[in-house]
Formats: C-alpha cells, sequence, structure tokens
C-alpha cells in the first residue's frame, strides 16, 4: 500500500470536515472577508493547514477537543509555519460555534493589518 501524498489527503480532508470547519469556509470562502481569498486544506511544509490567505500570509487553525492534549505538537507546528513567513492564529471550535462573529472580527483584524504591512 501506497503512502497518500499530501495533496491526496488534503482532498479527503476537504470532503470530510468538520462542522466548525464547514461553518467557518460558509463564512471566508468566494473573498467574502474583506475581498481576501482563502483556500481550505493546504499543504505547508510536512503540514496540512486548515484555512490559508496567501497574500496575507495567514493560516487560521480551528482546534477540536482532540488539541488540549497536543499543546505541544501545536506549539511545533505553529513554529514551522511562521518560518515559512505565515503568521497562524487559532480558534477552538466551540467558538466558532458560539462566538462566530467575534472569530471573524478578529480575522478580519489580522487580514487588516497584513495588509497594511504591505504598504
Amino acid at each position: 500500500m501506497t503512502k497518500p501524498t499530501k495533496t491526496k489527503l488534503a482532498r479527503k480532508l476537504r470532503q470530510t470536515q468538520s462542522n466548525a470547519e464547514a461553518i467557518f469556509w460558509r463564512e471566508v470562502r468566494g473573498r467574502i472577508v474583506g475581498g481576501f481569498k482563502f483556500r481550505r486544506q493546504v499543504p505547508i511544509d510536512k503540514f496540512i493547514a486548515d484555512f490559508v490567505c496567501e497574500s496575507a500570509k495567514l493560516i487560521i487553525e480551528l482546534d477540536g477537543h482532540q488539541h488540549a492534549d497536543t499543546k505541544d505538537a501545536d506549539l511545533a507546528r505553529t513554529e514551522t509555519l511562521e518560518t515559512k513567513g505565515y503568521r497562524v492564529i487559532r480558534f477552538w471550535n466551540h467558538d466558532v460555534y458560539n462566538n462566530l462573529d467575534g472569530v471573524m472580527i478578529e480575522v478580519l483584524a489580522e487580514l487588516e493589518l497584513a495588509s497594511n504591512r504591505e504598504l
């Protein structure tokens, strides 16, 4: 049996996204947020990032309860992605469910900061 490629795995993750990912994707797809384009389940280095806005070099990670036990691994992942020039922000799934407006305000603020840095 061959090992699946990162691209194949990313496609599979898109097809089996969590409820929180589906909700967030509806909010950011189609350049809805400030005209910024997002992609989902994007292979970067040895990881697959949940959501990526390339123009802002911003990665959004949505974390479920399983991440409560993987803080060190998540920190290492974030550090690796930051060495690739990305800013990584994380939200808990329950934040997407219970405070979607607050999540989106924070995401838009990060996007605006990134676009101001380019000026």
